[in-house]
């Protein structure tokens, strides 16, 4: 299995950093106030030779920050104001010092790239001028990870061995072996974002309270947060539903946003976007991917990791970009290389053109299936061949985005003519888009089809012929549960058949006819098994490419001039990824109709994808409530686990923008598009789908006259401007965060709390109960749940108690600033499976010792309380889908110590390392039901004491007070990991590094 670690700086980086620097810097520093080069320095003793090993770090992070697009329009850096107030004192230390970059291990490689009109844009480190034959055999994906080696090769952090590593990918990938990477920049959506500030804010504490400097924690890459998961679908289908969500929105986190506005100025090198922006993933390629890096004079390409599992969508832009849990994010704020297995890279060749009628949307949901089966968890995927011609950068950029779901680290496509053009496109100027391809053609990292292609070694092959996709769906609880859509209604009827599963609901044969009547605004209406509740066009999968938008918008249009209408109670919504759908969607001509079928827009970030979905209307909600009737969700995104879209929707189907709208006027999923009508027309006659439904030449003439390039400057030159709400908003103006005991949204964690200056070493795992006990599957919504917060769980209790009304608990991402509310929110889904309750589902478990069944946080506290330490047996797959930090912080607080499943999600993996739980794997073909485990059975976990005698991957020993016992793989998989375990996780690791004299 691929394995992949957390970020960290590699022990022999903590003794040989030197001291030197602390004192040399400072000097030259001391009348800004401004990143500390002990933010990523540790002091030790070797003075000469880690002085310019840091420099080079120290230029390399803060020339980056001073990048911008070259256009006329306001660059990310030009917002990240802050950053310039270090830029004169960072270029006279880099002046002074500049002799010391000699020492570069790969110093002769560094090349001058010419102008093409005379002069040069700046200097790189030439691949090849390494003159060695392997670089042309390398994927571009592996391309990026060698130029980073290189450029960041000091011997310290990044040796020269990580580039021979690199080097030799043929050989070493195959083998498990760990390389050091360092990202570009670091992307944050908010609801990952606040609890990586809070853990920022209180690092700080720590910091001080261990007697150093706080401001040494400080991010010294470029970090960009966009506020875009806070939104509700309060209000839909009407006119104004975005202004009134957006207050709503603002009404109910405004101290969330006011904490990220205080730490867009409390920490330099940040860039806080406000809400109603659009989507992370849409801003980071529309406006924030460079895609090439000229940090005065110095090239280099754009890499960037984020604490969005779909950070990915990036490589579709050809940048190199992957999702991470927030503790790693943090880690690489602060200047730690990311500790990384090199990777496997599949190979995926595209040939042929997509037919008539077939959207990216289907050739995502295909791809999925594929790779899912093919099997990619931890690798990354390129794609290659003469159908890449065929996709749009939008195309592109929505295959790559669904790299969770096919289990790949990175769905990478490199940059080709397609790319520039999408640059231009989006308002990056001619100089700036002919800098990124003189550079990329000069370093081997361009494609051009024109010319004739060196065969690349991958380390598994595919290929697709795009003629071959067809139309489909998939659900109803997983992304890679695909079906063509010829076969929906006989696979519907299949899983209400199944036994209850992810395709089964085990409906009995008597009840599948079942109906419910019920009025609708003084109308009769009725509900069904499969009837459409939920419609949304949502999520940043597909909502700002351009010919699903466009094509969505023409089926909502040919159906209200045939006389069809969406039924009035189908929740209809639309959450566009970028403002510069309105815009092009008001200059098309077609917003009006979306608008009539109930599309109207409400809001600009990512609603019902994640959960936030609001309530359903009172007299549909009230239809469902108390039957057995199983309602559906249609949208447009990328996840639809059980009980994440709403909880009201126990199926959920995942279908491109134009099926979303196809199936809110069918109003149902239990149908056969090809024989069955979507409605009847004006005239009385039956309309079909293939009546409504636009030719691919419609969608492209539609988009060609539509979309401009003066829409993305106009909406992105004021991207942190002309929000009223945002700009009332006053944050305290103070390096450290006054914490007020009274917020239910942001609460002082408890991970540094009483930390000494000493790590505290492996903690024993003896006679451990297990808390819950899983199968296959069990996701981070499982775990940690983002969505609607329970008027009878323990949280809802906690605020409550604390005078919030159930109308103001929001959700539990919006509160995940507050540890008190996300440890009772953790494993607090509706839908999950405790093998402990015998099949009862529902976030409950039984207390061992006593027999009571009780929530798990009551449990858990029960444990806790009685010094009892507890652990959780899962199936397969155990933490997948999206990179959720407190699906590893949760089980800490609730007092887990080990997690032994049969394989992990690769970045529910790293988290729980980085917070110091014990992740175990069975051995090959065993898992606790074929060991005979229960669950209720008390069980020792057989480490070392000391972390000098554990090594990665090593065999473990568990044994249980029934006598049985067996042999798990120890999930550290790097050395870097096992010194987080020693200091109890990466943040106490960075914190104690950062604070030793």
């Amino acid at each position: 299995m691929y394995r992949r670690a957390t970020s960290g700086v590699r022990s022999a980086s903590l003794s040989r950093l030197s001291s030197s620097l602390t004192k040399i810097a400072s000097t030259e520093t001391a009348s800004v106030s401004s990143p500390s080069s002990t933010s990523v320095l540790n002091q030790t003793t070797n003075r000469s030779k880690s002085f310019s090993s840091a420099l080079r770090s120290f230029r390399v992070c803060s020339a980056s920050t001073r990048w911008s697009h070259g256009g006329s329009w306001r660059s990310p850096v030009s917002l990240r104001a802050q950053s310039r107030n270090s830029a004169p004192v960072m270029e006279k230390f880099e002046r002074k010092y500049a002799t010391m970059t000699s020492e570069h291990a790969y110093k002769d490689i560094l090349t001058s790239l010419p102008k093409p009109g005379g002069g040069a844009y700046g200097k790189y480190y030439s691949l090849p001028a390494l003159n060695d034959p392997r670089v042309d055999k390398l994927p571009y994906s592996v391309r990026i990870l060698l130029e980073s080696a290189i450029r960041n090769c000091d011997n310290y952090q990044v040796t020269k061995d990580d580039v021979e590593k690199i080097l030799d990918w043929e050989n070493t990938s195959t083998k498990q072996v760990e390389i050091s990477f360092k990202p570009a920049r670091v992307i944050l959506q908010d609801f990952t974002g606040v609890p990586a500030l809070v853990d920022l804010a209180s690092m700080r504490d720590a910091v001080k309270s261990l007697g150093s400097d706080p401001n040494k924690i400080n991010p010294l890459v470029p970090v960009d947060l966009v506020v875009d998961h806070s939104v509700q679908v309060d209000f839909a289908r009407s006119e104004d539903a975005a202004l009134k969500n957006m207050e709503l929105e603002f009404k109910r986190n405004k101290e969330r946003f006011a904490f990220l506005k205080w730490g867009s100025t409390a920490f330099q090198n940040m860039l806080v976007v406000p809400p109603g922006s659009g989507i992370v993933h849409q801003v980071n390629l529309e406006y924030l991917g460079r895609v090439v890096f000229n940090s005065n004079g110095f090239l280099y390409p754009d890499s960037v990791v984020g604490t969005d599992s779909h950070t990915t969508m990036i490589d579709g832009l050809g940048v190199a970009g992957w999702g991470v849990g927030g503790i790693e994010a943090e880690a690489a704020m602060l200047g730690q290389p990311m500790s990384m297995v090199l990777p496997g890279v599949v190979g995926f060749k595209l040939d042929g053109k997509l037919k008539e009628g077939v959207t990216a949307t289907d050739l995502v949901l295909t791809v999925t299936q594929i790779l899912r089966k093919h099997g990619v968890v931890g690798k990354f995927v390129e794609f290659y061949g003469e159908g890449m011609s065929e996709l749009s950068l939008a195309d592109r950029a929505t295959i790559a985005n669904m790299s969770p779901e096919y289990g790949a680290t990175m769905g990478f496509f490199p940059v080709d003519h397609v790319t520039l053009e999408y640059l231009k496109l989006t308002g990056r100027s001619d100089e700036t888009v002919s800098m990124i391809e003189s550079y990329l053609r000069a370093n081997n990292m361009f494609v051009d089809y024109n010319e004739p292609q060196q065969e690349r070694a991958y380390t598994s092959y595919l290929q697709l012929d795009l003629g071959h996709v067809e139309p489909c769906i998939s659900g109803p609880k997983r992304p890679h549960d695909r079906v063509p859509l010829k076969d929906m209604k006989a696979d519907w009827q299949a899983c209400l058949d199944n036994p209850v599963g992810f395709k089964g609901f085990a409906v009995p044969k008597e009840k599948q006819e079942e109906v419910v009547k019920f009025s609708y605004k003084g109308q009769p209406a009725e509900i069904k098994h499969g009837s459409v509740v939920i419609a949304a066009i949502t999520s940043c999968t597909n909502t700002s490419n351009p010919s699903v938008m466009i094509g969505a918008a023409l089926v909502a249009k040919k159906a209200l001039e045939l006389g069809v209408e969406v039924k009035p109670w189908v929740k209809t919504s639309l959450a566009p990824g970028s403002r510069v759908v309105e815009k092009y969607l008001d200059r098309s001509g077609l917003r009006e109709y979306l608008n009539k079928q109930g599309f109207q827009i409400v809001g600009y970030g990512c609603t019902t994808c994640i959960g936030n979905s609001g309530d359903l209307e009172p007299e549909v909600a009230s239809a469902i409530e108390g039957t057995d009737i199983i309602p559906a969700a249609v949208l447009s995104g990328n996840r639809n686990f059980e009980g994440r879209v709403h909880p009201q929707t126990r199926a959920n189907y995942l279908a491109s923008p134009p099926l979303v709208v196809a199936y809110a006027l069918a109003g149902t999923v239990d149908i056969d598009f090809e024989k069955e009508p979507i409605g009847t027309g004006r005239d009385g006659k039956s309309v079909y789908l293939r009546d409504v439904w636009p030719s691919n030449e419609e969608i492209a003439q539609v988009v060609q006259y539509s979309v401009l390039p003066s829409m993305f400057k106009s909406s992105y030159e004021t991207i942190t401007e002309g929000n009223p709400l945002w700009n009332e908003l006053s944050a305290p103006s103070s390096t450290l965060y006054s914490w007020d005991p009274n917020s239910t949204y942001i609460h002082e964690p408890p991970y540094f709390k009483n930390m000494t200056a000493n790590p505290p070493g492996p903690r024993e795992v003896k006679d451990a109960y297990c808390l819950l006990n899983f199968g296959d599957s069990v996701t981070t919504d499982h775990i940690s749940p983002a969505g609607n917060i329970q008027k009878t769980s323990p949280a809802a209790k906690f605020l409550i108690d604390r005078g919030v009304i159930p109308e103001n608990f929001n959700s539990y991402g919006s509160r995940r600033g507050n540890d008190e509310v996300m440890a009772r929110g953790t494993f607090a889904n509706i839908r999950i499976v405790n093998k402990l309750l015998k099949g009862e589902v529902g976030p409950k478990t039984v207390h061992i010792p006593t027999g009571e069944k009780l929530s798990v946080f009551d449990a858990a506290s029960k444990y806790k309380t009685d010094g009892q330490d507890t652990i959780i047996l899962a199936g397969a797959e155990y933490g997948s889908g999206s990179s959720r930090d407190w699906a590893a912080k949760g089980p800490l607080l609730l007092g887990v110590k080990a997690v032994i499943a049969k394989s992990f999600e690769r970045i529910h993996r790293s988290n729980l390392a980085g917070m110091g739980i014990i992740p175990l794997c069975f051995k090959a073909g065993e898992d606790a039901e074929t060991l005979g485990l229960t669950g209720h059975e008390r069980y020792t976990v057989h480490l070392p004491t000391k972390v000098s005698d554990i090594r990665p991957g090593q065999d473990v020993t568990v044994t249980t007070d029934s006598g049985k016992s067996f042999v798990c793989t120890l999930r550290f998989d790097t050395e870097v990991e096992l010194a987080y375990y020693d200091h109890g996780g990466i943040l106490p690791y960075v914190i104690r590094s950062l604070s030793t004299k």
